[in-house]
């Protein structure tokens, strides 16, 4: 699959927003510590990566019923679903220069009573997009940061009405920002995720 950037201008990707807040103390403070061990810009995205997949777990996971949508939040607070752990990351990637877009796959529901849009990110190297999934590892999903060749949770599949959505997002969409910032708890959430973009 090409992957499609919303716009040309690759500072987009590198821009705070209300969601990616990557201008916040917080945000800088967790940066600057997993900066500090890294070699280069690349070992500081697997090491930013590894961080939020691995240390800030799914809160369907958890059981947490919080819902967080801002990157500073999730990192205050160590939960959040997929849109918010991409936050995260992203905040975590642009605070270092790293060019970070937000992307999305539309993947059916465990129990196959339709379907829900999946949040992930793509970083940028050597001229090219690499996208990553930081929801977090358990028992059938076991994703990895890599810049050769795909290792995501789920791989799309068409014959359940699945995708992958081609277009690199600068700031979060509209349908899963909006669910977010309404939901009171992760159950409502749920029920008024996106089902497609």
């Amino acid at each position: 699959m090409e992957l499609i950037q919303q716009t040309p201008d690759l500072s987009a990707y590198l821009a705070a927003d209300e969601a990616i807040d990557h201008d916040h103390p917080r945000v800088r403070e967790t940066a600057a510590r997993l900066a500090k061990d890294a070699t280069d810009s690349y070992d500081y995205a697997r090491a930013a990566y590894e961080f939020v997949r691995d240390t800030i777990p799914h809160s369907a996971d958890s059981g947490d019923p919080r819902v967080t949508w801002r990157a500073s939040d999730v990192l205050e607070q160590g939960t959040g679903i997929c849109y918010a752990k991409a936050h995260a990351l992203a905040a975590l990637l642009r605070a270092e220069d790293i060019p970070t877009a937000l992307c999305y796959q539309r993947l059916a529901h465990d129990d196959g009573a339709g379907h829900a849009v999946h949040g992930l990110v793509a970083v940028r190297f050597h001229g090219h997009w690499h996208r990553q999934d930081p929801r977090g590892n358990k028992p059938g999903v076991n994703a990895r940061f890599s810049l050769d060749g795909e290792r995501l949770a789920w791989v799309p599949d068409p014959g359940s009405d699945e995708l992958d959505y081609p277009v690199l997002h600068a700031a979060p969409h509209p349908a899963v920002l909006d669910a977010l910032k309404a939901a009171p708890d992760r159950s409502y959430l749920w029920r008024t995720l996106p089902t497609e973009l």
